[in-house]
């Protein structure tokens, strides 16, 4: 015995899923009316979507970063979809928001598992969430990185430019103008790292290596102590512009952000700076062969 679909039963599964309405009739036909094997049966066939996607390359995508009130704590997450116009939907940028606020407020994680298994408001978890927002919007999506930092002494400030770069940044004392000033320099400016002796030896030894070649015949004849000046010079110019606190400050290059801090009385303890996309390599579309392989039957 068929049972009839009320509109009502649609509105509440729709409400419970995040799905589209003709999607959520069809499961109530086909559970005939039960709405939990309804549920059911659309999380199982979200699950084998999400599978399908998951090789696809997600390349777009938002930033999402939170302070908590009282500036001891921040959380910062890049996570990544397929397409701008994704990026942009209401139920992307919702979730982005919801993991931002769930990992501010968690303990413990520290793994993309233990991401993946936090809890986000209604019990669901962001890999259940995920999953159910590739079904939904028909793309791969990827919590690629997360990072939270906290501290009791301290304090901690964050800049978001246009949901594509992120920054968050630890201070040894609390304060909010310069945390903010010195997250938007590292947004623009992109240090490697705080300080000189963060930067790896081998790194130095590779700008050295580098300069000795791009100088081979200017170097050519001199003394040792004078080419030793050179290199020097060099490695002095490269590690104030790969480091922060070498860097002029974009507000006032007069000055460097490690002057800036010392003036504060403050110190920069660590930063992290995400910007969506580095590091990941989009496939090229070329439709003109695409359409001539299939001419071929290739």
């Amino acid at each position: 015995m068929s049972i009839t679909i009320s509109a009502g039963m649609v509105k509440e599964l729709r409400e419970r899923t995040s799905s589209g309405m003709m999607e959520c009739k069809k499961a109530l036909v086909e559970a005939n009316g039960d709405m939990e094997l309804a549920i059911e049966n659309m999380r199982k066939a979200g699950l084998a979507k999400a599978d399908k996607k998951s090789g696809r390359i997600a390349a777009e995508g938002i930033i999402g970063v939170k302070v908590s009130d009282d500036g001891k704590a921040v959380a910062i997450v890049d996570i990544n979809c397929e397409t701008d116009f994704v990026a942009k939907a209401d139920d992307f940028v919702n979730f982005v928001n919801s993991v931002s606020v769930a990992l501010l407020n968690a303990e413990g994680i520290e793994t993309e598992e233990q991401l993946l298994a936090m809890p986000l408001e209604g019990g669901v978890t962001v890999d259940e969430m995920r999953r159910g927002l590739i079904s939904k919007l028909g793309e791969n999506i990827t919590v690629r990185r997360f990072e939270k930092f906290k501290t009791t002494e301290g304090g901690t400030a964050a800049y978001l430019h246009g949901n594509k770069i992120g920054v968050i940044v630890e201070l040894a004392m609390a304060d909010q103008e310069l945390g903010k000033d010195v997250a938007m320099h590292i947004a623009a400016s992109k240090p490697v790292c705080v300080s000189e002796d963060q930067v790896p030896t081998e790194t130095i030894e590779k700008e050295k290596e580098i300069f000795l070649a791009q100088q081979e015949e200017k170097i050519k004849g001199k003394p040792v102590d004078i080419v030793e000046k050179m290199i020097a010079g060099r490695v002095s110019k490269f590690l104030g512009e790969v480091t922060l606190l070498g860097q002029p400050f974009i507000k006032d290059d007069k000055k460097t952000v490690g002057q800036l801090a010392k003036e504060k009385g403050n110190i920069i303890i660590r930063f992290s700076r995400f910007e969506v996309g580095e590091g990941i390599e989009k496939k090229e579309e070329n439709f003109a062969e695409e359409v001539m392989a299939q001419v071929r039957g290739n």
